[in-house]
């Protein structure tokens, strides 16, 4: 199997940071003496038999003066902020200084209103960004704590739990009913929410959720205290009526032996997804937001399911593609059509690969490529493969695939160097290259790019906020722009191409280009 890309890395990197740097503290130094004397050593006594000499008291120093001493005051949103995020400057390339220059709110409203990013390398792009160890704006007490859980909301929007547990837990689950009840949903949704009830088990201050806090007595054993919440927040009305009976039927499953099943709510939670699962209703994620697809990569779920929670997880970037290939290969695809055929097709592919014969990767290459494209998972398979196809020679359609797979790949400016020199390839390596040595193209899209290649100008207010260490606010703006640019905004296209280069982003802009371009075919 190849080894995980793009976000397997990143994940592998956090997995790694998480050890090396545990929560922070408050300080690393040792508590000072208040009284210094104590620490003096008494003289050793002497050997004779004569008395010993009464010592001298120790008295504190006395002030020369009756005026107040200088007292040095540092206020609490100027001091040293803490570092928050789970993969270092070393690994992420972004100074740690990304969102001191921003207006708080602002940056936090922007965070929450960035689009449904579908193109991997602003997936991967935004991920890296959401993930940087970095220091929030000092010029406002508590602002690092607000803007660490937009990040960790931004991350469970975008189906990527695990992270945004580990992030969670190092900006602190106890901060604000806020920060915990955020921790208590992500939970929910990874099935691992003892934890969090124990934590509410020692303060119970900590959420206003009602239903958390009965699911969390029961689970506890304490059911006496969970009926008698539940009793009180039944006869105040303080949750809805569908709440309600669910929990009702979580408490006393006896009573609705043979019941028809519940109906599922009208907007769905993380509690309510939990509680229908514990009372032996699971529902389906399908048609749920992204999130809760997480809860079908367990064993529980059939495997069908499962393939399914993994591809829409794959295509939001937020599952490594060794976790999608190792589920394809998990065993024989049961019967035909639909995703059933994209696992049979990936399954002869991979043999083909693993007997080494030219003529059966050539023979199953372009369908599995096909399938995977057709599905939005063309540069995942490209992660997993482009490496291992570099090896082979290959002939008719097949090569055609090869070179669109080794493009859509970590190595692309290698496949570049490999690809025959003909006029319907001439753009896409010079892309690769990010040298623009051919003519321009007709289409608006390849257009856009060429000129983001030339001699298009970057934004210049993007620039500017860059330089204000507004970094990350810039790089937001240029994530919605390249959303743009992949629905047919050639103009944004342009920009957003132009201000990555500027801004250093040379990687991502090459990588987005050459997935816009492929997509196109």
């Amino acid at each position: 199997m190849a080894a995980s890309r793009r976000l397997g890395v990143t994940l592998a990197a956090l997995a790694l940071t998480g050890l090396a740097h545990p929560a922070i503290s408050q300080t690393n130094e040792a508590p000072l003496s208040v009284i210094d004397w104590l620490g003096e050593q008494a003289k050793p006594l002497a050997t004779t038999t004569r008395p010993r000499a009464k010592p001298k008291a120790v008295e504190p120093a006395v002030a020369t003066t009756g005026l107040a001493p200088t007292v040095t005051v540092t206020p609490l949103g100027t001091g040293a902020p803490r570092e928050i995020g789970l993969v270092p400057a070393t690994v992420t390339g972004l100074p740690v200084d990304i969102w001191v220059g921003s207006a708080p709110d602002a940056l936090i409203a922007q965070i929450d209103k960035l689009p449904d990013l579908h193109l991997p390398a602003a997936q991967a792009l935004l991920y890296r960004l959401l993930l940087a160890e970095a220091r929030a704006p000092q010029n406002d007490v508590g602002a690092g704590d607000r803007l660490a859980l937009a990040r960790v909301q931004k991350l469970v929007a975008q189906g990527a739990l695990e992270p945004a547990m580990s992030l969670m837990e190092q900006a602190g689950v106890t901060l604000s009913p806020q920060h915990f009840d955020t921790w208590m949903r992500i939970s929910l949704l990874t099935g691992t929410e003892d934890r969090a009830c124990a934590t509410l088990t020692d303060g119970p201050h900590l959420t206003q959720d009602y239903g958390a806090r009965i699911l969390c007595a029961a689970r506890a054993g304490q059911w006496e205290n969970a009926a008698l919440t539940f009793g009180s927040a039944q006869a105040l009305g303080l949750m809805s009526g569908e709440r309600l009976a669910l929990l009702d039927r979580f408490l006393n499953p006896d009573l609705f032996d043979g019941a028809d099943p519940l109906g599922a709510p009208r907007k769905m939670d993380p509690l309510s997804f939990r509680l229908f699962e514990t009372i032996g209703e699971p529902l389906p994620t399908r048609n749920l937001p992204l999130p809760y697809a997480v809860a079908d990569l367990r064993d529980l779920a059939g495997w069908k399911a499962q393939l399914e929670a993994a591809e829409r997880l794959t295509r939001a970037g937020a599952l490594p593609e060794n976790q999608l290939l190792g589920l394809y290969t998990d065993r024989k695809a049961a019967a035909s059509g639909g995703i059933w055929d994209r696992v049979a097709a990936l399954q002869r592919f991979e043999i083909a690969l693993g007997t080494g014969s030219n003529e059966a990767v050539a023979k199953t290459l372009p369908t599995v490529w096909r399938a995977m494209q057709a599905e939005g998972l063309g540069t995942a398979f490209a992660g997993l493969f482009g490496d291992r196809l570099a090896s082979f020679t290959l002939d008719g359609a097949a090569v055609r695939a090869a070179l669109e797979v080794g493009l859509l790949s970590p190595d692309y400016e290698e496949a570049a160097r490999r690809a025959p020199d003909q006029p319907d390839t001439a753009f896409l390596r010079a892309t690769a290259f990010g040298d623009m040595t051919t003519s321009r193209p007709q289409t608006p899209m390849a257009a856009a790019i060429f000129d983001g290649f030339s001699d298009a100008p970057p934004r210049a207010d993007l620039i500017a906020q860059a330089r204000q260490k507004q970094l990350g606010a810039s790089i937001l703006t240029v994530l919605a722009l390249l959303e743009d640019g992949m629905q047919g905004d050639a103009t944004a296209l342009r920009h957003a191409i132009a201000t990555l280069r500027a801004l250093g982003l040379e990687d991502t802009a090459r990588r987005a280009a050459l997935q816009i371009l492929l997509s196109e075919r």
